[in-house]
């Protein structure tokens, strides 16, 4: 049985920002990042925190996200 999740993350170019949901004991997480690698098995996903490593076995949902918003202005307190 095919899972589109997967599918997506195969086909994916390398280094596309993604959301991958994966399932973990008790729910659900997600890895938001740049997809850095993909096998048979799993993929891996740059987040701010670092790099994951994700079964593919256990993701239940991916798709590509825009790029991240550009940085606010610092407020200046006091003027």
């Amino acid at each position: 049985m095919t899972n589109p999740a997967r599918d997506f993350l195969a086909g994916a170019e390398l280094g596309t920002r993604v959301v991958v949901r994966t399932r973990i004991e008790g729910g659900y997480t997600d890895a938001l990042g740049y997809l850095r690698s993909c096998d048979l098995t799993h993929c891996s996903v740059e987040t701010k925190r670092g790099t994951v490593s994700l079964a593919l076995a256990e993701v239940v949902a991916a798709k590509e996200v825009p790029p991240p918003p550009p940085p606010r202005p610092r407020r200046h307190v006091g003027d």
